[in-house]
């Protein structure tokens, strides 16, 4: 492999712009200019954009779901192909390469940048609405498609509904970043080139990648980055005024909300200036302790055994049901598929760049073997754990008192999904003081997911740098709370989702190319 690129050199034509900015002017002023006209015409136009919005998640889950399942799949038998290959040896920064953080340090980055406010808002949710036998099953369950609940009852139900959960929180997500994160590392640190998204693709676009073909690569993973954020921000919006609601009474709507985006925004603003070390690292192990000590208190305080149950029925159902609930044909669980799997392997295409990009900064020094295998299981099962005690608890609390179960009328008879969670808090010890803790957490979720996100998307605008000026990270901390706001604005969850497919179409098609650029990077360095 052969490029004109020298270590230390920027490649990628740059500015001194306004405030000390240190830019690559076409990516960052695209870039800047689409999102804020974005921005504009959402909040002029409301009622059309949710409409176009709807509009998009139709076509995307719909019609495209064969080719988002089995893209997903191809990417798992990816990873274990590196793994189990010769090509597992080789060393992220070379042969001689050290580490740059311990094992618990990477861990925690890992956990906090790559799962952030889903773990709180799904994992009562999903296991409570796919495991409920009273909801007609061939309309939500991903099993018995034809609206009969098989033998078991509730235990099967119980075991199905965590299982997938699972599937959607498991190695299918995370062999997504594991294909992100790897082409970004392998070209970075092993054949200098700039730290950005188009350097991967320079085994098939060679010097052109330094043109407007990887300018367009770059400006599209700003995009995917922005709406995968602006998604997990609204969520986690909604679900920390839910909490306050659940707590004092707060009213939920949507101003309540973009206050509360524009607040922990402010926060993120301060992590941010702080960079890498000094603010977003010391802020995810923050976030790593609160989680685990708010985990241990569900589990110890609650049902211990039944959680502890959820979880381990969950895997098995998981394990055994794996490549049914990863099938891209053959299916009648349109609504299971469609509305849910899909939807979640869009999102997290569209956080690829975003979390693949991060892991791949805190991931010098590893193998790929080391790699592939600690990004796919780790998270997983940290993850496996969380969700199988959540939701094994949750789904006790549902099916031994219906009647008084909170869970129930949150998941099922009301929907009111952002106070699932809260509603299984009250029928543990304590229920004020965890609920508040609750919303902290997510709060805090929330800084670190957009620090880490405005970290990442400067790195992009600015051509590869991964010190570029302050005032750059704020300014993309900036946009990516407004774009939250507008879609929140605009039309609500549909208007998230809507974002989050929209731009994982075409990332979707770049990841599939990264494939084929990790194996010739990989055959290099083996040669070498």
């Amino acid at each position: 492999m052969q490029t004109a690129y020298v270590v230390g050199q920027d490649n990628i034509v740059g500015s001194l712009g306004p405030l000390g900015f240190d830019i690559h002017n076409r990516v960052f002023i695209i870039s800047a200019l689409t999102s804020i006209i974005f921005i504009i015409l959402t909040l002029v136009f409301p009622a059309e954009a949710g409409n176009l919005f709807q509009s998009i998640v139709s076509f995307s889950t719909k019609t495209l779901d064969w080719y988002f399942l089995g893209l997903v799949d191809f990417f798992i038998l990816f990873c274990v192909f590196l793994a189990i290959s010769p090509y597992g040896s080789v060393r992220l920064g070379g042969k001689n390469a050290k580490p740059d953080h311990s094992y618990l340090s990477w861990f925690a980055l890992l956990f906090t940048a790559g799962i952030g406010i889903g773990l709180l808002f799904f994992s009562v949710l999903e296991p409570a609405y796919h495991g409920n036998v009273s909801l007609p099953l061939g309309i939500t369950s991903p099993f018995s498609p034809d609206g009969e609940l098989i033998s078991g009852a509730v235990e099967e139900a119980t075991a199905m509904g965590i299982a997938g959960t699972f599937l959607h929180w498991g190695i299918h997500g995370w062999a997504v970043y594991v294909i992100m994160a790897l082409g970004l590392g392998i070209f970075t640190y092993n054949k200098g080139l700039p730290f950005s998204i188009r350097s991967v693709f320079f085994p098939i676009l060679g010097d052109r990648v330094w043109g407007w073909w990887g300018d367009l690569i770059d400006i599209l993973a700003v995009f995917s980055t922005l709406f995968g954020l602006a998604t997990s921000l609204g969520l986690g919006a909604q679900q920390a005024n839910a909490g306050m609601n659940f707590i004092f009474g707060m009213e939920i709507n949507t101003i309540t909300q973009v206050i509360v985006i524009t607040l922990v925004t402010a926060f993120a603003l301060v992590s941010v200036w702080r960079g890498l070390e000094g603010g977003v690292k010391k802020l995810s192990e923050i976030n790593m302790v609160m989680a685990v000590l708010f985990f241990l208190f569900v589990l110890f305080a609650g049902p211990t055994l039944v959680g502890l149950n959820g979880f381990w029925t969950g895997l098995t159902k998981y394990v055994t049901e794996f490549i049914p609930l990863s099938a891209p044909f053959g299916r009648d669980d349109d609504a299971y598929r469609q509305g849910w799997t899909v939807f979640y392997w869009a999102w997290w295409i569209s956080w690829a760049p975003f979390v693949g990009m991060f892991i791949a900064r805190v991931s010098r020094g590893r193998t790929v073997r080391e790699f592939v295998t600690c990004v796919l299981i780790v998270p997983s099962l940290f993850i496996f754990i969380w969700m199988g005690v959540f939701g094994g608890i949750a789904l006790d609390q549902l099916y031994a008192d219906p009647s008084n179960s909170l869970v129930k009328e949150y998941v099922i008879d009301s929907y009111r999904p952002e106070l699932s969670l809260f509603g299984m808090l009250n029928e543990l010890p304590l229920p004020g003081m965890t609920s508040i803790l609750g919303i902290i957490l997510a709060l805090v979720f929330f800084v670190t997911s957009s620090d880490s996100g405005s970290l990442v998307i400067d790195t992009i605008t600015s051509g590869g740098k991964v010190d570029a000026p302050r005032p750059q990270r704020i300014f993309w901390a900036v946009v990516e709370g407004l774009i939250a706001i507008v879609l929140l604005i605009g039309g609500g969850l549909s208007a998230l989702q809507a974002g989050v497919t929209a731009t994982a179409i075409p990332f979707s098609i770049l990841m599939l190319l990264m494939c084929y650029c990790i194996v010739i990077a990989l055959r290099g360095e083996r040669n070498k």
